[in-house]
Formats: C-alpha cells, sequence, structure tokens
C-alpha cells in the first residue's frame, strides 16, 4: 500500500512588497549580505484576512486547476500555525466552507517549516491505517501578523503563502522512506513567547527589545535565533540526507531532484555544498515568495512541475527543517 502527490497548486496574497518598497521604509537595513538570501519580493495578507482564507483559496485553485470534484475528498489534512479559534478546529470550519462530504475526516497540526513532508506522511498514514483514498493536504501561513513593526529581519525575509495538494492512494510505493528527528531543547529557537497557555500576556509581554543587529522585537511577537538555526540546519540537514539516501538504496547521482524547505538562499547553498549535491539538481525558488515556511516545499514543486522540469518516472528528495527544533526528508517518485 503507498501513496502518490497528483496534483499540487498555491495561493498567493495580492499586495507584493518588493526589496525597492522595504528599503524605502528601511533604508539603513541595506548591505550586502541581505543579498546573498535571494530574495527580491515577498506577499503579504490584506487586513482581516487569515490562514484559513488563504488555505480556502489555495484548496479552490487545486479544484479548478486540475477539475477535482470536493465531494471526492476522503480526508482533509491541515498544516496551519494560525488556527481561527482556540477551538474547534480549524480543519473543521475549512470542511465547511469548502463543502467536502460528511464522510471526509478532517485533522490538523502546526508543524512550521517541517510540516509539508510530515503531511505527506501522515497522509500515507491514513491510508495505511483507516483505508483513505484521497488526502487533501493544506498548508498555510501568515506569520508576518506575529512580527515586531520593527524586526527588519523578519519582515525581509519572510512570506505569506498557503498550498494545497492532492495525494492519492497507490499500489506503487511512490514515497518514502523517511528520515526524521527533534531537538525540543532548542525549542526557543524560533519562538513566539507570550499570548498562549504557558505565558499569558502581561505588562512584560510588550517590553521592546533590540538584537545586535537592530531589528526590535518582544516576547508577543516572533523571534528567531538566525545564528543558532543555521548552526542547527548545517548540522541536522546533511547528516539526514544521508541517512535518507541509504535508507532508500540510492546515491546522489540516482536523485533528479532536491528539493528542500527555502528558509533561504546563503543557507541552503551552503547545505548543499556541504552534501555535494550537483546545483543543476538542486532547487532554488525564494526570489519572488520570501520564506513561506511550510509552503516553501509545494511552491517550489508546483513551479518545477509549470516548468517541465518534473517527469514521469523522476525521483525528487523533500526535506523539511526548522521549528520545534524538527526535520523530516522522504523520497517521492512521479
Amino acid at each position: 500500500m503507498g501513496a502518490k502527490i497528483t496534483a499540487v497548486s498555491y495561493y498567493l496574497p495580492e499586495k507584493i512588497i518588493t526589496n525597492a518598497d522595504f528599503f524605502a521604509k528601511f533604508p539603513d537595513y541595506k548591505n550586502e549580505a541581505l543579498e546573498k538570501l535571494g530574495i527580491g519580493e515577498r506577499r503579504r495578507v490584506s487586513p482581516g484576512q487569515t490562514a484559513s482564507d488563504m488555505a480556502e483559496a489555495a484548496a479552490r485553485k487545486l479544484f479548478s486547476d486540475y477539475n477535482i470534484d470536493p465531494q471526492s475528498i476522503d480526508f482533509l489534512l491541515l498544516g496551519i500555525l494560525e488556527p481561527d479559534y482556540y477551538t474547534p478546529p480549524t480543519s473543521c470550519v475549512l470542511h465547511g466552507k469548502l463543502g467536502l462530504p460528511k464522510k471526509c475526516g478532517t485533522m490538523e497540526f502546526n508543524h512550521g517549516c517541517s510540516a509539508y513532508v510530515y503531511g505527506i506522511a501522515t497522509a500515507q498514514g491514513l491510508m495505511s491505517s483507516l483505508g483513505v483514498k484521497r488526502v487533501l493536504f493544506i498548508s498555510t501561513s501568515v506569520l508576518s501578523n506575529t512580527f515586531h513593526p520593527e524586526d527588519r529581519s523578519s519582515h525581509y525575509v519572510f512570506g505569506d503563502a498557503a498550498s494545497a495538494t492532492l495525494i492519492e492512494y497507490t499500489d506503487d510505493d511512490m514515497i518514502g522512506p523517511y528520515s526524521y528527528g527533534t531537538d525540543g531543547s532548542g525549542y526557543n529557537k524560533i519562538i513566539v513567547e507570550d499570548g498562549f497557555a504557558r505565558n499569558p500576556l502581561n505588562e512584560d509581554s510588550f517590553k521592546e527589545e533590540k538584537d545586535q543587529y537592530g531589528n526590535i522585537t518582544s516576547r508577543k511577537n516572533f523571534r528567531m535565533d538566525g545564528i543558532g538555526v543555521f548552526l542547527f540546519s548545517m548540522r541536522v540537514v546533511p547528516e539526514m540526507i544521508s541517512d535518507l539516501l541509504s535508507k532508500a538504496h540510492l546515491t546522489i547521482d540516482e536523485v533528479d531532484h532536491f528539493i528542500f524547505h527555502q528558509p533561504n538562499r546563503f543557507l541552503n547553498e551552503n547545505i548543499r555544498k556541504k552534501i555535494g549535491i550537483p546545483e543543476h539538481k538542486f532547487r532554488h525558488d525564494i526570489e519572488k515568495t520570501g520564506n513561506t515556511v511550510q509552503s516553501t516545499i509545494p511552491i517550489a514543486l508546483k513551479n518545477m512541475m509549470d516548468e517541465k522540469l518534473i517527469k514521469s518516472g523522476d525521483t525528487a528528495v523533500l526535506a523539511g527543517f526548522g521549528v520545534g527544533l524538527s526535520w523530516i526528508s522522504t523520497v517521492v517518485r512521479f
């Protein structure tokens, strides 16, 4: 029993912030290091637009692009960082908006940069355990809503987006094996500290702090230890890919495409070189979107499909890594 990816679409909000727009607001932030990140523009949601609104738009685009009947979906899987409500699950709300069948199950999870590959694995598990045939897997994030207005680094790097992927049952073994792991001791490397159960908002939550690069944030805003995340990624990702290829009995030469989470071009180029992946096999796809968290992999995947770079019979390695700290990778065959 296996699974295959049969359709991918994504949605980007209408508002575009170019680098010219960004530097008009933060003229003293421009430097050569930013150019190495490979980002030219990023998208932002409109006021009042939520992560679930983008998720709905991505799903409807998938249905339209591939002529998919919503009534054919057996299970809705949602990767979301910013749910609509404390309860009920946003996946249930989205189920109703999309008009999915009553016999369709739903589930959601929050795993940030690793969420896309974890979602694929979960879809496979649902097929094995529940007999599910068609999973609609949506990833969505409006992380920008958590940024302090003067957190220049985060505003530069991240973009808002959502993706929708159809994963279907197949008798062939089209996805797997996997390599994955977690280092929970580093949970605070990427965090919004205050405003939820552990740390309710209080007067200290709003106290502004400035880092060595001039970025301002607070305990109620998103913060990331950029150097810590870089070192974590450089240590973990090459080990993960080595383990995955060993499990799959594959060499780098036998893999057609390497599609990794896209935090920034500088980090991914360093990872690529450390692993020894040829440039022509490695996808960089961040220039028009920025780091869209769990949607970076499907956006790159969809663009490669549209560019006819992925052919029937090709093999790709997908890898997500980041928040948690967490990581996961798999082999996908087309």
